[in-house]
């Protein structure tokens, strides 16, 4: 099911390469499709968007967009026990968020310079949720509650309704509790190019953040630009790092985890001890066997999960810093001494009791991570990506004087005597 690598500073390379290569297996090149969709969104509006909604989706809702009270009675139908299960997550992630929250601040020198920065939430924002077999509920709360903190004015939600033309509940009700203040019901890229050029009934967004599939995904890279967007997610993908100490069933269980996500699903283990290779091995087929989506855990760990045995610890963190993972989990006797070692790394859980799914869903941490090794360069989603920040500067004409001929020199260095003029021309140069 799943294969073990004997770190010898080539194999486990090779493997590396295999991952690289696994964002672009099988994809289909749907770009021509997804640009005639936007085209006639940007030109057609509510129209485009509803023939496409009965093409794709089976049936249009009898209202695109959903009222006060019917999301009301939507939330009243939903199971309370999931109704306080989703506030308790969405209290966590508030408080994780919170502390992300930048103040403007303005600086000033003796010579009368003042200087700053002006930090405010974006105008309008728009979430994409998907619908049917992959809604998830816990998506709206980390996309939403961070933009609710940045300031953002206005949160916007498109989400695809089901064959009845009716919406997913469960989405329904995370996004009340999360602050979503007008729903669309509209799904695909027709849904993106509503939010990104606007509708007699959408409103334009300044940034569209959300997961979906390649049809959405494709609509939000060829949007980028006209609006802002989260980023291009790939495969989903676990790391774990374990020692000696770490617990099999643990193990297995977490891999598997991740693996059910997808087929392209990444799954590692990186492990100084050999003997948890065979153990782990065997936790996995006693486990899978009891799963609901078996077929794609086991096709995700046959072509892309591994178990990498490396020399000791260090290498294994050398190692996991080059593959920079979406999730890396630190099972191991000292976990905490891991935390400042481990830089390359979407979002990090440490020890035993710190499993994925406690990210995914409850802990507080944003779940809408860099994939595909991106984390070498890119962060979680937070409250920084809803907002945006200018600087501002005040000179008196004595301070400006003070730093005429430097600034001078500056432009005429760099040929641009128009810039230089700017400031001569002040003082009668």
């Amino acid at each position: 099911m799943i294969t073990t690598v004997i770190a010898n500073g080539r194999d486990e390379y090779k493997f590396i390469e295999t991952l690289k290569e696994r964002s672009n297996s099988g994809a289909k090149d749907v770009s021509g499709i997804v640009r005639d969709i936007l085209d006639n969104v940007k030109a057609n509006g509510d129209k485009a968007v509803y023939d496409y909604t009965l093409k794709f989706d089976g049936k249009a809702p009898e209202k695109v967009e959903i009222s006060s009270d019917e999301i009301d009675s939507i939330i009243a139908n939903c199971d309370p026990s999931y109704i306080e299960t989703v506030r308790k997550a969405a209290e966590n992630i508030e408080d994780f968020h919170k502390r992300q929250i930048q103040q403007s601040w303005l600086t000033t020198k003796e010579n009368g310079v003042i200087m700053g920065q002006r930090v405010r939430g974006l105008e309008r924002v728009g979430l994409y949720v998907p619908g049917g077999t992959a809604a998830y509920p816990s998506s709206v709360l980390m996309n939403a509650i961070p933009a609710k903190l940045a300031g953002c004015k206005e949160i916007v939600m498109t989400t695809p309704p089901s064959k009845d033309g009716k919406p997913n509940p469960d989405i329904i009700a995370a996004a009340k509790i999360a602050g979503v203040d007008r729903i669309f019901l509209m799904g695909g890229a027709q849904a993106v190019g509503a939010l990104a050029y606007g509708t007699e009934q959408v409103p334009k967004v300044d940034k569209i953040v959300g997961p979906g599939n390649i049809f959405v995904a494709t609509a939000k890279k060829l949007l980028y630009g006209i609006v802002d967007i989260d980023m291009i997610a790939g495969p989903s993908e676990i790391l774990i790092v374990a020692d000696k100490s770490a617990d099999p069933k643990f193990l297995a269980a977490d891999l598997m985890s991740q693996a059910e996500h997808d087929r392209l699903a990444s799954s590692i283990l990186l492990t100084d001890y050999e003997p948890l290779a065979e153990q782990v091995k065997k936790e996995l087929e006693i486990q899978c066997a009891k799963l609901e989506r078996r077929e794609i855990i086991e096709e995700s760990l046959k072509n892309y999960g591994a178990i990498i045995v490396c020399s000791d610890m260090e290498q294994a963190v050398v190692f996991a810093n080059e593959l920079a993972p979406e999730h890396l989990e630190v099972c191991c006797e000292n976990p905490m001494e891991y935390v400042g070692k481990l830089d390359n790394a979407g979002s990090v859980f440490l020890g035993n009791y710190s499993p994925e799914p406690l990210g995914d869903y409850f802990a507080g941490p944003n779940h809408v991570l860099p994939t595909s090794g991106t984390a070498r360069f890119f962060s979680p989603l937070s409250v920084d990506s809803f907002v945006k920040k200018s600087s501002f500067i005040y000179y008196t004409e004595e301070a400006l004087r003070a730093d005429s001929a430097d600034i001078v020199r500056f432009a005429e260095t760099e040929g641009l005597t128009a810039h230089a003029n700017s400031i001569k021309v002040r003082f009668g140069d």
